[in-house]
């Protein structure tokens, strides 16, 4: 099978690239590079560095005629998107439609596309969520997110193609960027791990679902397998953890008693989050594997390892 990964040179998309090429498959990526970095994208890959939102998107897509689009490219900071909506829009939506429009022209049929589950579901009160929780997303990268969802299941309808949606949790692990304003695990393990002071916004009593990258990367490549377009489906652990007590257990895994300070709220930030996993457990066979404490050893190992270089 050919598959084309957008963002394939991106935390996730590195990963997702990473097992494809391992079961065999050929792969092309597409990254603009500005979050992802060339080092991560796999040798055994093609890369194409070019924008989502580029012209030249679709002679890529046609040129490389794949069997598969993963759609991973994104603008990913919630807090980003709530000051600057437009670009937002602009990646995550205009982008999205540029990859549909790819997609159709080289006669793509089957797209799995990487959605959020926190951000589209906001602030609810069934908790772990389920897919049938009505959309309430608080921030402009939720909506984007939404409205991606719905442009490709028009898309598929139109076209004929198959897709699928996953609503990721909080994703985490080895390669995520530590100097970003997303990924508070990577941020924490970088500042643990060069001794300095870590910073929790708010009270620190705002939970989020964290899910391992390594298993994202598996749900990812087994809804490759699914035949027919199906609702989103959730990608995620069912249990939710507090930034406070993330904050303890990497501290623990990393054997320090590390220095912790609190500043205002972030607007835009739900209060809770976690998804119901059971909906992927029946339609993909997928589970998460990495309990929380093994994930977060990991990504400190990785990051220290960055470090000693």
């Amino acid at each position: 099978m050919k598959a084309l990964v957008t963002g394939g040179a991106g935390f996730i998309g590195s990963h997702v690239v990473d097992r494809l090429l391992a079961a065999g498959h050929a792969v092309d990526i597409v990254d603009d590079l500005s979050s992802g970095r060339r080092e991560l994208a796999h040798s055994g890959a093609r890369l194409h560095v070019v924008d989502i939102r580029s012209p030249r998107l679709g002679a890529i897509v046609v040129k490389a005629r794949p069997d598969v689009v993963i759609h991973l490219a994104a603008q990913m900071d919630v807090r980003r998107s709530v000051a600057d909506p437009l670009f937002d829009a602009s990646v995550n939506v205009l982008g999205t439609l540029n990859v549909l429009e790819s997609c159709r022209q080289a006669g793509v049929d089957r797209l799995v596309f990487a959605s959020s589950g926190g951000a589209i579901y906001g602030d609810c009160e069934a908790i772990p969520t389920p897919e049938s929780q009505p959309a309430r997303p608080a921030s402009p990268y939720g909506v984007a997110k939404l409205a991606g969802e719905r442009y490709i299941a028009a898309w598929a309808a139109l076209t004929g193609a198959t897709a699928v949606a996953l609503r990721y949790a909080n994703v985490y692990g080895p390669r995520q960027n530590p100097l970003g304003e997303a990924g508070v695990v990577a941020i924490f393990s970088a500042r643990i791990v060069a001794g300095d002071t870590c910073m929790v916004n708010g009270d620190g009593e705002q939970t989020r679902d964290y899910v391992y990258v390594e298993d994202v990367a598996d749900a990812t490549v087994r809804a490759l397998g699914v035949p027919q377009t199906v609702e989103p489906v959730n990608i995620g652990t069912g249990v939710e953890s507090s930034v406070n007590e993330l904050f303890r257990r990497l501290s623990a895994a990393g054997g320090v008693t590390a220095a912790v300070r609190h500043g205002p709220a972030k607007p835009g930030e739900q209060r809770r989050s976690a998804l119901d996993p059971g909906l992927a457990k029946r339609l993909l066979g997928w589970a998460p594997a990495t309990p929380l404490d093994l994930g977060l050893r990991k990504t400190l190992d990785f990051i220290r390892k960055g470090a000693a270089r």
